[in-house]
């Protein structure tokens, strides 16, 4: 079973677990398809909240429970709860559970001196944040800690996920140079030198450890990232060749000049590069694409959305709440003009 099967991860996910042999069960709270799942995948409606419906639905038993969608304390209990009719799981987390060596994490970045500066690469071992309720980082690290715990009961791998690319993310941050190279913009401004990295990993790649991890059950947190880490002015680059695409950038030493003015949704002051040796060695990882390969697949999802929305706030509400406004090109030419 698939739980949060028609989202982002989800759809590659049950296609690469049925192309693998595995009899499976796509669950989401809409019930819905995707056209590349083979005929024999069972599609079924399962509201995530609902104890009941989803014991109901698990009934005598499963092999492998996959879950895209669990979050803190509650949803650990709730596959605990139904271990002993479930072989294995794989559920994902994030690398937002890590914190430094001083204490900072994801949820200090806007403090001053918040910014964590982690080892590069980060490797599992790295302390997380205390658990709670009350961010998504805390949350995910509670989620762990309970399912780590259950170990002699459910074994569970936890793939701590990077910033995930792909068609059918509501949060796509391609978006920021597709628009603009869509809008027709000549010139964009990169904060921190264009050399920011924040380690990506493909839905694809996501699939690809989901069924490995299927095929050796255990209990541990691994790293889930795509091979390499491109700076954002690879990234830009990068998308610029696709769309046939030649701007010119204009690099910006430290951070952005003005708020909405070089911060990219990839921009960070220092580097999150994750190891993914312990994906290789425990799994036998070895990733099926790279950032450049999804880039097409990727920006043709975007433009697609984009055209079929008045404006990219109703296309990517989701991504607006996050970063605000990503196009205030008005900002942009005072700032250049005032260079």
């Amino acid at each position: 079973m698939v739980i949060g099967a028609t989202g982002q991860i989800g759809r590659p996910t049950v296609r690469a677990l049925a192309e693998d042999g595995w009899r499976v069960t796509a669950a989401s709270l809409g019930g819905g398809r995707d056209a590349s799942w083979p005929d024999e995948v069972r599609a079924v409606r399962l509201d995530r909240a609902d104890d009941t419906a989803l014991a109901a639905e698990i009934g005598d038993g499963c092999d492998l429970l996959v879950d895209m969608v669990a979050y803190g304390t509650p949803h650990a209990r709730q596959l605990t709860s139904l271990a002993d009719r479930i072989g294995s799981a794989v559920v994902i987390s994030s690398v937002s559970v890590y914190e430094d060596d001083k204490g900072r994490g994801f949820d200090t970045q806007a403090e001053p001196d918040g910014f964590p500066e982690y080892p590069v690469p980060i490797p599992e071992s790295q302390r997380t944040v205390a658990p709670g309720e009350s961010t998504y980082s805390t949350g995910k690290a509670a989620l762990e800690r309970e399912l780590l715990a259950a170990a002699d009961r459910l074994p569970v791998t936890l793939l701590r996920a990077g910033a995930v690319h792909g068609p059918h993310c509501r949060t796509p941050r391609e978006l920021y140079f597709v628009k603009r190279n869509l809008d027709g913009r000549e010139r964009r401004v990169l904060a921190y030198g264009g050399a920011s990295r924040f380690h990506p990993v493909s839905v694809r790649n996501l699939a690809e450890l989901v069924r490995l991890a299927a095929a050796r059950p255990g209990s541990r947190a691994l790293n889930a990232c795509d091979p390499g880490a491109p700076t954002v002015l690879e990234i830009a680059t990068a998308i610029d060749e696709v769309m046939g695409a030649a701007p010119e950038t204009v690099l910006v030493d430290g951070p952005a000049p003005a708020p909405t003015v070089g911060d990219t949704p990839w921009s960070v002051p220092v580097p999150v590069v994750c190891d993914m040796t312990s994906a290789a060695r425990e799994l036998g990882y070895r990733p099926v694409v790279s950032y450049a390969d999804t880039l097409p697949e990727t920006i043709d999802s975007i433009t697609r959305r984009l055209a079929d929305h008045g404006d990219w706030r109703e296309a990517y509400p989701k991504m607006s709440a996050a970063y605000g406004d990503l196009f205030d090109y008005a900002a942009e030419d005072a700032w250049l003009a005032s260079r």
